[in-house]
């Protein structure tokens, strides 16, 4: 639930403020109306299989903390409107690319991005820290092939190319890498673990507990 929670957030900041601020400040639709139904189609179609992950658990009972849920969903949604922002630059300064391939860019970029986003908040510790559930990995990994071809071979948009594509995910996750150590510091700042305590937020005798939640 707190992996949801804070996937769910940091996704809506991402794409509210990145679409809001294009609009705003550049009288540009970063995505068309078909390209927000496919990312949340995927996304979903993704996220679902979070429930059968493998996650550490407490034998104490779980309290929501919001300062911390709030805390990490706003570091990483803002730094995912900085990422984009930075992508927008490059294609449209840099590499001069027309409106509509601009537009397939951006829609790769926040698929990619966001799926990514799902191994960041399913643990405190780094993104290695747990070992992903095949369900998830393979829902991801189905998930971002089909947004891939969809931009690649331009499926309802303009077709981008494997070479932009590969651009893309590579952009994509040299910013996943910040975004885990970022994850990281904000939880050390939010949440000061006593020196027994694993990366991962759990005493050294709870750590051989792990179940599929």
């Amino acid at each position: 639930m707190n992996s949801y929670a804070i996937y769910r957030i940091a996704e809506t900041l991402r794409v509210l403020f990145f679409m809001t601020l294009s609009i705003l400040a550049f009288n540009f639709y970063p995505v068309t109306a078909v390209m927000i139904v496919m990312l949340a189609l995927l996304n979903d179609g993704a996220i679902l299989s979070i429930a059968y992950d493998n996650v550490h658990y407490s034998n104490d009972p779980e309290r929501w903390n919001m300062r911390v849920v709030m805390g990490v969903a706003t570091i990483l949604g803002l730094v995912g409107v900085v990422s984009a922002f930075g992508l927008f630059y490059l294609g449209e300064r840099v590499f001069q690319l027309d409106r509509s391939h601009l537009q397939t860019l951006m829609y790769l970029k926040l698929s990619v991005a966001g799926h990514l986003t799902i191994f960041l908040t399913r643990t405190r510790g780094p993104f290695w820290s747990i070992r992903p559930a095949r369900v998830l990995l393979w829902a991801v990994c189905g998930t971002q092939l089909v947004a891939t071809l969809i931009a690649v071979y331009g499926w309802f948009m303009t077709p981008l190319g494997w070479g932009w594509a590969l651009l893309v995910w590579g952009y994509a996750l040299a910013w996943f890498l910040v975004n885990d150590r970022l994850k990281l510091l904000t939880y050390r700042i939010l949440i000061p673990q006593p020196h027994h305590q694993r990366p991962g937020g759990l005493n050294p005798a709870d750590s051989s507990r792990q179940m599929h939640a």
